[in-house]
């Protein structure tokens, strides 16, 4: 179910905020705390990736694929380049405007920008910090990766244990059906 363009809209997006460059474990946990505060705001994930709890905070595991070369449809190199930097991303387009971000809604642009008003000016050690005290699904996997499940996500963000069951399970009812959709296309 993970839109890779929709992915790569949203790792440009914030490195457009950036100013066109950032470091891969800042802009990893920014797409975390996104998915977080989607779920918080609108019961499901942006990016309706796999999360794991790795040594430096969680990470959205197809997203780390893509970062790492393993795109499959070319949509994350359309948007997203290595930065000038070791470890660093940058947008692959220069003249990016908010049009161009056409996979994004408007609803998920407010969630976006404020998710950046409140994370955005931490350096990258900062945020790993912050998403090891403040994501309290973040388990520390010793040196491994650790699968977060959506239930405990929900559960962190306040949700009674019977809402995190029911909405865990219709994220998994929606998995099903765009699978079952994607192959008969």
């Amino acid at each position: 179910m993970l839109n890779e363009e929709k992915v790569a809209q949203i790792a440009a997006y914030f490195t457009w905020r950036r100013g066109g460059q950032m470091s891969y474990l800042k802009l990893m946990k920014l797409m975390y705390l996104a998915d977080r505060a989607s779920m918080e705001r609108y019961d499901e994930p942006l990016s309706h990736d796999a999360w794991f709890s790795m040594d430096k905070g969680p990470v959205l595991s197809s997203v780390l694929e893509l970062m790492q070369g393993g795109s499959r449809t070319g949509e994350w190199e359309k948007w997203i380049a290595e930065g000038s930097e070791r470890h660093e991303v940058a947008l692959a387009q220069s003249d990016c405007t908010r049009e161009a971000f056409d996979e994004l809604s408007d609803a998920d642009i407010e969630l976006l920008d404020s998710v950046w008003n409140d994370y955005g000016s931490m350096n990258r050690w900062q945020i790993v910090d912050f998403t090891h005290e403040y994501c309290s699904e973040w388990v520390d996997p010793n040196k491994s990766a650790r699968p977060i499940s959506p239930q405990d996500v929900y559960k962190a963000l306040g949700k009674t244990p019977e809402e995190a069951e029911q909405l865990t399970a219709e994220i998994f009812q929606r998995r099903q059906l765009h699978a079952v959709m994607d192959r008969l296309r």
